[in-house]
């Protein structure tokens, strides 16, 4: 890993929550801080997503990269063409506003993108995809929700398999076709955007990894919490210094896909 006394910037998409009972904050979790941090060797920039206080351009002029993170609140379904329902839950049109058009102007120009969980399926609409609101009510799927019950470190256990397409991008990154994950997600993949291509899937065929096709630069993202004990997973240590080594790739003027790792 480059050891630049600089570090790049990565700004990493939060959420809008409430602290306490009425104190309205910008926030992320201390896991994605650490991961970019530790792991990406990468400076991290909590990015408040609110249209009304930042810009598409101001955010690209002011960071090497950006982790699109997870989130309780889900993606508008007015984003993708379908009507609201009770099964897609809480939403934060003003992390919409941010997120989508900040991913489909990094997959143009290169510069690095890295999305998990909710950013997982931002990255899906952004391409012009679909979501199920709750794919556990599918045919044949299992529940991939958080545990209700138990200490943070059993909600963020690995639980299921996640296989990879031979010799796809996520294959030739870990060397691995198949590896053990989290899950905590209620809503799915329904159908891939014209640019999305999915290259790992659970056992019960739910979309767990993807990448941009045609993107110029680092365009991956998961449906797992990678961010979880990142320094310690063998998995999330690939995915997260092949994302820095990007950064630090377009923080010195070059674009640099997922593969090309020095």
């Amino acid at each position: 890993m480059t050891t630049d006394s600089k570090r790049p910037v990565i700004g990493i998409i939060g959420n809008r929550s409430i602290l306490g009972d009425d104190y309205p904050v910008h926030a992320s979790g201390v896991t994605n801080v650490e991961a970019v941090s530790t792991v990406a060797n990468c400076m991290p920039l909590v990015v408040p997503t609110d249209p009304q206080v930042v810009s598409v351009p101001e955010l690209i002029e002011a960071c090497d990269g950006f982790l699109f993170t997870g989130g309780r609140p889900n993606v508008h379904p007015e984003e993708y063409g379908h009507e609201p329902t009770e099964k897609h839950g809480e939403f934060d049109r003003a992390r919409d506003a941010v997120a989508l058009p900040l991913i489909r102007a990094c997959v143009e120009s290169g510069q690095p993108i890295f999305g998990i969980c909710r950013g997982f399926q931002e990255f899906n609409v952004a391409m012009g995809g679909t979501l199920h609101p709750e794919i556990r009510e599918l045919p044949g799927r299992m529940n991939h929700r958080m545990p209700p019950e138990g200490t943070i470190e059993e909600k963020f256990a690995l639980r299921h398999c996640v296989h990879f397409d031979e010799d796809g991008v996520f294959h030739r990154l870990l060397g691995e076709t198949a590896v053990m994950t989290n899950t905590l997600h209620g809503q799915g993949i329904c159908c891939p955007g014209p640019r999305v291509i999915v290259e790992g899937r659970a056992d019960d065929g739910t979309a767990e990894a993807l990448h941009i096709e045609g993107a110029r630069g680092f365009a991956l993202a998961v449906q797992w919490h990678p961010e979880w004990n990142a320094a310690n997973d063998p998995v999330s240590r690939v995915l997260f210094g092949a994302f820095g080594e990007a950064a630090h790739a377009w923080a010195q003027g070059h674009v640099r896909p997922a593969l090309k790792i020095a």
